[in-house]
């Protein structure tokens, strides 16, 4: 039976649903993006000290909120859109994405308030963000023939990740001028894209009105969401820890959120319409792509918090930058991976539609994994050239991977399923950036406490703080540093006393609180840190690559032989 909703065969229907979605994507992954780098101007904007120790866990929540909402829900909302219609799931989203985006722009008082009021709209943001992410993959392999998906996905895979790169200059620009520009700025995109939306955007294929697994969406939904404020919780301070994996909650939330996601694995074999029918994973392009996805995005999201570390709290304040405008100038100098992204996804996206996914996707993250071991080759003060050459080809590799990798997966399942396959793609891409902030600051805190408090007690007594002082100074947890670089702070100013600064010579005062003593501090551990985190990104794209080679190359599961489609193999 047709639909009453679809959309007649226009041959021009498939360029609307690829100008809508790729806006809407756009918008959503800008969003997720763009607080990393505004987040200091947002915060004194609002009256608020973000190093302050009671406040590390809402300057974490402002980060993570909106990316643990998508990653929990677009799952849920891909088997809705398979259930109720892609394009009525796509549409909501989108106006609710817009309504939290103009509540953003009228952050009301000041103070903690303020911001616990914009992680909440942002948490809400998030479920339209996640409606947007879930529905477009589906929506466009709806409305493209597999001879062109390809090239669609590439498209819209740029809005979706190469936004994510966007938004950390579009966030340093708007910023540099007026804190609450950063939320307006989706005002336009959103009324726009909404009004289009429910205007041209319609089901293609017949929704399967399926009952709604509720057990299913409680067990996973809870437990991802467990783990992931688990992590959260886990890079912040534990008594004299310098992170809290040991304490009781973490541990507490980290097992009852996988015991969760082990019921809801036992579950979903069991019921008659799953949330999630875990037979998709029998489909090897799938589950393979999936996993290199994960292994792409984990790699990817701890690529851009490094390189915002390295950049705004060691590079450009050596090269005189001031800490207030290194967010900006941090932006600008990310370009060449950005360029490079735009450049390959594209083009990579239309060959593999010829040539299949394999080549373009492994080759990616072995050009990804070789840009890793080429990056931790150069000095804290490295070079500019080399530096953007080297984010180039890490852009390029990336570029590669996500169109043939997104077509491979979405290609690999059935037309009914489309839904629920993008939500599992999306997961992938959003749960990879929590898990980077997890891991990564987890490895830099590492390797900071090894070597940053020595370092900083024997750098501020040589500058006449008296040794009771400067080790007090020293013995403050290393995420307050990591977040100071993270930010575009000197935090010297924060971790000795105004009387502290006072009392000493007005040459050594200034040496302190100047351009370059943070940073030539933080420069040797961070050095080492990176070592560590930056191997972890190569192995991880060595992994994607395996992945994808086990993937296979071309496949499409409405050419595979009857008998055959429900465990299909790509060659």
């Amino acid at each position: 039976m047709v639909h009453k909703h679809h959309a007649p065969r226009d041959p021009h229907y498939k360029w609307v649903a690829l100008s809508n979605t790729t806006l809407g994507m756009l918008a959503a992954s800008i969003n997720g993006s763009i607080l990393l780098i505004s987040l200091p101007a947002i915060f004194r904007g609002i009256g608020l000290k973000p190093l302050e120790p009671s406040n590390v866990n809402i300057l974490l929540w402002s980060i993570m909120g909106y990316m643990v909402a998508t990653s929990v829900l677009v799952v849920t909302f891909g088997r809705l859109g398979d259930s109720l219609g892609r394009a009525r799931i796509y549409n909501l989203g989108f106006l609710i994405f817009t309504v939290c985006a103009v509540a953003l722009s009228l952050i009301p008082g000041s103070g903690p308030f303020a911001a616990w009021y914009l992680i909440a709209v942002r948490v809400v943001q998030g479920v339209g963000g996640a409606m947007l992410m879930a529905n477009s993959t589906a929506i466009l392999t709806d409305a493209f023939p597999k001879d062109q998906r390809g090239l669609a996905l590439g498209i819209n895979t740029v809005a979706a990740i190469g936004g994510s790169f966007i938004g950390l200059l579009i966030g340093g620009l708007l910023a540099d001028i007026n804190w609450q520009l950063v939320f307006w700025i989706n005002v336009p995109f959103g009324v726009i894209g909404t009004a289009w939306a429910y205007w041209k955007l319609k089901d293609r294929t017949a929704p399967k009105h399926r009952p709604v697994d509720w057990i299913g969406n409680f067990t996973f939904g809870i437990g991802l969401i467990l783990i992931l404020i688990g992590i959260t919780e886990g890079i912040q301070p534990y008594g004299a820890h310098a992170m809290a994996w040991t304490s009781p909650e973490v541990l507490g939330l980290l097992i009852v959120g996988l015991a969760l996601i082990l019921v809801f694995l036992f579950v979903e074999q069991r019921v008659a319409f799953p949330m999630f029918d875990l037979k998709l994973f029998r489909i090897r392009p799938f589950s393979l792509g999936n996993l290199a996805s994960l292994g792409a995005s984990i790699g990817r999201g701890g690529l851009q918090f490094m390189l915002i570390i390295w950049l705004q709290g060691i590079w450009l304040p050596l090269h005189g930058y001031s800490f207030e405008e290194t967010p900006l100038w941090a932006g600008i100098f990310m370009l060449p991976l950005t360029l490079g992204f735009l450049v390959a996804t594209p083009v990579s996206g239309y060959l593999s539609d010829h040539h299949g996914a394999r080549p373009f996707a492994v080759g990616g993250m072995l050009l990804g994994a070789a840009s890793f071991a080429a990056l931790m080759t150069l000095p804290p003060d490295f070079s500019y050239p080399l530096f953007a050459l080297l984010l180039f080809v890490n852009g390029l590799g990336s570029g590669l991977f996500v169109a043939p990798n997104s077509t491979a997966i979405m290609n690999s399942v059935p037309a009914a399923e489309r839904g629920q396959a993008a939500g599992m793609r999306a997961t992938t891409l959003n749960a990879g950036q929590v898990l980077s902030i997890g891991i990564f600051f987890s490895l830099m805190i590492v390797g900071l406490t090894e070597q940053l408090p020595a370092a900083m007690e024997a750098a501020l007594v040589q500058q006449s703080v008296p040794e009771a002082i400067a080790h007090h100074a020293a013995s403050a947890p290393a995420v307050a540093s990591l977040f100071a670089a993270f930010l575009g702070y000197n935090p010297m100013g924060e971790l000795l006393s105004p009387d502290v600064l006072a009392s000493l010579p007005a040459a050594n005062a200034a040496e302190i609180t100047g351009k370059t003593f943070f940073p030539h501090l933080m420069a040797g551990p961070f050095m080492h840190g990176l070592v560590f985190a930056f191997t972890f990104s190569m192995t991880l794209n060595l992994l994607a690559a395996a992945a994808s080679w086990g993937a296979g190359g071309k496949f499409v599961h409405a050419e595979a032989e009857p008998s055959k489609e429900a465990v299909p193999a790509a060659e």
